[in-house]
C-alpha cells in the first residue's frame, strides 16, 4: 500500500508566469482580450494546483473575475496564482494577473479572480487529492 501523504501548509506556494502582451492578443483598443487574460489565469492556477496535488486537474468552475484596468499592448503581464482551499477532490486558487509598463515600472493589479479544479484519475474521474488509505 502507497504511503499517505500530507498536503503543505495552505496557501500553497505562489505559481508566477510573465508575458509580454503583443498586437494580436488586443482589442481594437489596443488592450487584451479578457479570454486571453482567463486563459493565463487558468493555467497559473493548474500549474498551482496540480504542484500541490501532484496529481491531473482540471478545472470546473472560475468565480467573480474583475476586470479592473486594462492592459496595454507592450505591457508585461504577471499572472500570480496560489492554492488557498483543498477538499476532498477539489482545489480552489485564487489569482490576480497584474500589468506592468515596461520603462516606467508602473504596475497595477489589472484582473482578479477565483478557479477552482479537480483532481481526476485517469479516466477523468474525480478522485481525491490526497490518497485515502
Amino acid at each position: 500500500m502507497p504511503a499517505r501523504r500530507t498536503l503543505p501548509t495552505l496557501p500553497g506556494p505562489d505559481v508566477r508566469m510573465a508575458r509580454t502582451v503583443f498586437p494580436d492578443q488586443t482589442n481594437h483598443l489596443g488592450t487584451l482580450f479578457g479570454g486571453h487574460a482567463l486563459s493565463m489565469m487558468d493555467e497559473a492556477c493548474f500549474v498551482a494546483a496540480t504542484r500541490l496535488a501532484r496529481k491531473t486537474c482540471v478545472t470546473v468552475r472560475v468565480d467573480r473575475i474583475d476586470f479592473n484596468v486594462p492592459v496595454r499592448a507592450g505591457e508585461l503581464v504577471e499572472v500570480v496564482a496560489r492554492v488557498v482551499a483543498v477538499g476532498r477532490t477539489s482545489l480552489t486558487c485564487k489569482v490576480e494577473l497584474f500589468a506592468e509598463h515596461l520603462l516606467s515600472g508602473d504596475r497595477r493589479l489589472a484582473t482578479g479572480g477565483t478557479f477552482v479544479l479537480v483532481a481526476v484519475d485517469e479516466q477523468g474521474r474525480p478522485t481525491p487529492v490526497v490518497s485515502e488509505g
